[in-house]
């Protein structure tokens, strides 16, 4: 049943497919108890009040007896870290460029599951990606799809940081799959390239200090100590991940199409992002996952990417925001204000 569980799993545009058992872990619970109480999950409260679900499978599942772990490719064409020295065009992290892979993945795993309970009726399923308590990574690792590597993520020897996780939990007792062995060796190319820190030390994450929490999940103004260290980053960081040697294994032509980029977010000008209102806004992003940040997220992480771009032809656009209504944008005006006024052309 687990072959044959795989094999139609590739068939519906998974790469990687592996099995792990659904009870709980102790070194892996005991991992996230003190990431959690060193509060490096910043204000991403859920983390933490969601704890007992998270700890394991079947504690948010308690009948659930295997975890089906699966992996999607996004590898991108492009060079992802291309527009680094292009300081008047965002940078959008990659997977966020073409479609929601919260919509793509959950299509793909429901198909899953409906397959499963047809070929094994009785079976109970349950679907996950992203917006439930579950700890896809560890759960990747222990199912033998890839690695946690330094910088936490996921790595595929043959896809590299590449991939969309997602899970199904089934009463299924399937035969588990052994854990990927940690190929990362002495490497660090990962921790440094952060360009904000966040890593203290290999293996370990503060979000806090990350580019991808503080454009996405972080509310109101971002801290004065990492607004220049976003750059142009508007939306997420691949860098960590780009730098990462494994994804020299990774295929462009592995990807799920659903995940090529839109024309319009490969190399988007700073200067048409800062002209959205709420409404063009949400037309630009319909179907993409950045829309979830809303328009006034996204506009403040535009204006620190125009205070750093030093271009003087933002200065209007920039100008115009100051009193904008919401808080977080008009202080992030103002910043890039302060940033902008010096490279001004001299009358």
């Amino acid at each position: 049943m687990a072959q044959r569980i795989r094999d139609e799993a590739l068939a519906l545009g998974f790469v990687a497919c592996g099995f792990a058992p659904a009870h709980e872990d102790p070194l892996r619970a005991r991992r996230l108890e003190q990431w959690l109480g060193e509060g490096a999950h910043g204000s991403m409260e859920w983390m933490a009040t969601r704890l007992e679900h998270r700890r394991s499978p079947q504690g948010l599942w308690p009948e659930a007896q295997s975890v089906i772990a699966l992996g999607m490719s996004y590898a991108p064409a492009a060079d992802p870290l291309a527009l680094a020295q292009t300081p008047d065009h965002a940078r959008i992290s990659v997977y966020a460029q073409g479609a929601d892979y919260h919509d793509v993945v959950k299509r793909a795993l429901k198909a899953l599951a409906r397959w499963i309970v047809a070929e094994a009726p009785g079976a109970g399923v349950k679907v996950f990606v992203d917006t439930a308590p579950v700890m896809e990574k560890p759960l990747g690792a222990a199912a033998g799809i890839g690695w946690q590597g330094k910088h936490t993520n996921l790595v595929s020897r043959s896809h590299g940081s590449w991939l969309f996780l997602g899970a199904i939990f089934t009463t299924l007792s399937l035969e588990p799959d052994a854990p990927h062995a940690d190929r990362c060796g002495s490497c660090r190319a990962c921790q440094d390239a952060c360009p904000t820190g966040a890593f203290p030390a290999p293996y370990r994450l503060d979000a806090r200090r990350c580019v991808s929490y503080l454009t996405i999940e972080h509310k109101g103004p971002v801290p004065h100590e990492f607004r220049a260290s976003l750059g142009n980053r508007i939306y997420g960081c691949d860098d960590c991940l780009a730098v990462c040697p494994w994804n020299r294994f990774a295929s462009a032509a592995a990807a799920n199409r659903a995940f090529l980029p839109r024309a319009e977010l490969t190399a988007p000008r700073l200067a048409d992002l800062l002209m959205l209102d709420d409404a063009r806004f949400r037309a630009l992003f319909s179907g993409s996952p950045i829309k979830r940040i809303g328009r006034d997220r996204f506009v403040r992480n535009c204006l620190y990417a125009a205070g750093n771009s030093g271009d003087p032809a933002l200065f209007g656009p920039v100008t115009r925001l100051l009193g904008d209504p919401d808080p977080a944008v008009a202080d992030a005006a103002d910043w890039a204000l302060d940033r902008l006024v010096p490279v001004l052309p001299v009358p």
